[in-house]
């Protein structure tokens, strides 16, 4: 044999071991892609389930929240009801009650007024407060 028969012998050697190996990786990529199909297969089966479950609660979600929407309604009909009313209130009762606050204001200032020109005349002709052990007056 001839060194070129070796060569030649020796690559097709290596030829057929890289074919095997590559033979191999095809067969477990295969083997592979198999399992990945029946997982998303078992995935999907197992996310139907799941998407009609999220369906039906939307379903009542969207259910209490016309209800809510209804309450809201109906507390903004309140909300004016009791702001119409505070007007009727104030247009009615407001001003006379303010009238009434301000003379007897005005009769309680002029009360303490007299009693304090009444004091201040009577104050002339009392005795002097008498100190306490603590110089405080009394």
């Amino acid at each position: 044999m001839t060194a070129g028969e070796i060569i030649a012998t020796v690559a097709a050697g290596a030829a057929v071991v890289l074919v095997l190996l590559f033979g191999i990786m095809a067969f477990k990529i295969g083997r592979m892609a198999d399992e990945a199909t029946i997982a998303i297969r078992k995935a999907h089966e197992n996310s139907d389930p799941l998407f009609n479950g999220a369906n039906t609660t939307l379903t009542h979600v969207n259910t209490q929240l016309e209800r809510v929407d209804g309450i809201t309604a109906n507390a903004q009909a309140v909300t004016g009801n009791v702001s119409a009313l505070t007007s009727v209130f104030t247009a009615t009762l407001g001003g006379p009650l303010v009238k009434a606050a301000a003379f007897s204001y005005g009769v309680s200032k002029a009360l303490k007024a007299r009693r304090k020109a009444k004091g201040e005349i009577e104050g002339k002709h009392s005795r002097p407060a008498r100190r306490t052990r603590k110089g405080v007056r009394k």
